[in-house]
């Protein structure tokens, strides 16, 4: 009689055994998602600041990119085979329109945030609109940028399990070879670095996002005048 081993027995005997493959996956899942992060930002952050000079075309930029929202992962993945063919760019073609709507409204959104009085003043100084964009705008709607930022990581780390439905890397690869095979440890061998992923990125994010904002912004002048004073 044939006696199943304990589920994480077979788990643990299975990362023990294939672990330089697991840390592989997941070195080109983290590249994957790192060159969909980087095109995003690239192009979402300063089209979102084109944005707020020209509002008209806002709505409509924005809802096209809120399309890609709706369209499934797969079928996405599938209308793209016929542009790019099967493998990692695809992926992250895809992986870019899925994160655009998030980095870009916030940033725009976060731009037209800013009190107008404050870049009103910053135009009295004689600042020009680049300097206002610096030192003004940008680091006021810094919280609303990462926190789209976050937004986007987290769902271009999950999405890009599905690289592999396209011939592409990374640890989907593990999970789309646990379910066909029905080996629940191989699945949760993807799936568990795939998660640390989100979560630690997540929680860098998060923060970054806490140490810029206004109230630690504040604290930190605070208690540096304080540090000022008794040294005075």
């Amino acid at each position: 009689m044939l006696v199943q081993k304990p589920f994480f027995e077979l788990f643990f005997s299975y990362v023990m055994r294939y672990w330089p493959r697991i840390l592989n996956l997941t070195w080109q899942h983290i590249t994957i998602s790192s060159i969909a992060l980087a095109i995003t930002l690239a192009v979402c952050i300063p089209l979102g600041i084109y944005l707020t000079k020209n509002e008209k075309l806002a709505p409509y930029v924005i809802g096209a990119a809120n399309v890609f929202q709706t369209i499934p992962s797969l079928a996405l993945l599938g209308f793209l085979i016929l542009i790019f063919g099967i493998g990692n760019d695809n992926a992250i073609c895809a992986l870019f329109l899925y994160a655009m709507l998030p980095v870009l409204q916030n940033t725009y959104a976060g731009i037209k945030s800013v009190p107008q009085h404050l870049v009103q003043a910053a135009r009295g100084m004689g600042m020009t609109e680049y300097q206002i964009l610096l030192k003004v705008q940008l680091p006021i709607a810094r919280p609303i940028l990462i926190a789209g930022i976050r937004v986007a990581t987290v769902w271009i780390i999950g999405t890009a399990t599905l690289a592999s439905a396209i011939g592409g890397g990374g640890l989907g690869r593990l999970i789309f070879s646990g379910l066909a095979s029905i080996r629940n440890e191989v699945v949760l061998a993807g799936a568990i670095p795939a998660t640390i992923l989100a979560l630690t990125a997540d929680q860098g994010l998060k923060w970054l996002q806490e140490f810029y904002s206004p109230k630690a912004r504040a604290l930190r002048h605070a208690r540096k005048t304080r540090s000022y004073d008794q040294q005075m």
